[in-house]
């Protein structure tokens, strides 16, 4: 488990690096926390510290958004804030990139929380007077 505070963006950098160097053989990492904690903003520095050189953006209307990484891998980040039911989540073909080896980020994922991949890390973030702590753990199924 892992679990840092944090108040200000400039130390997003080495949240990200912590986050992915706590859970190097992770793939899948299913973002919770309320609207404006940092959701986007922190997957923007996960992707940064990846080498994603597109323009890392929330999908909340595409649904999902495919950057590529230094080795040019596949990064998935998903916004399911719009879906009105798990069905729109099975006709973008969830499993395909769920279970592709491929780095996923995904927000708002208590929407598609049943669909999760039996092993995942799970990210919460929660802000409490402009300080912002994150509590990152392995979930198992």
């Amino acid at each position: 488990m892992l679990q840092l505070e944090f108040n200000s963006t400039s130390q997003l950098p080495q949240v990200a690096e912590q986050l992915l160097a706590t859970f190097p053989d992770d793939r899948f990492f299913a973002f919770f926390g309320a609207m404006g904690v940092g959701k986007t903003t922190l997957i923007k520095e996960l992707c940064a510290q990846l080498g994603v050189q597109d323009n890392v953006c929330s999908p909340t209307f595409a649904i999902i958004n495919e950057y590529k990484e230094r080795h040019g891998n596949s990064v998935y980040h998903f916004d399911f804030y719009r879906i009105k039911s798990i069905q729109e989540a099975y006709d973008i073909g969830y499993e395909e990139y769920f279970y592709s080896g491929d780095y996923c980020f995904t927000e708002w994922t208590e929407k598609i929380e049943e669909l999760l991949p039996e092993r995942h890390v799970r990210v919460d973030i929660v802000e409490n007077e402009g300080t912002r702590t994150l509590k990152a753990e392995i979930i198992e199924y």
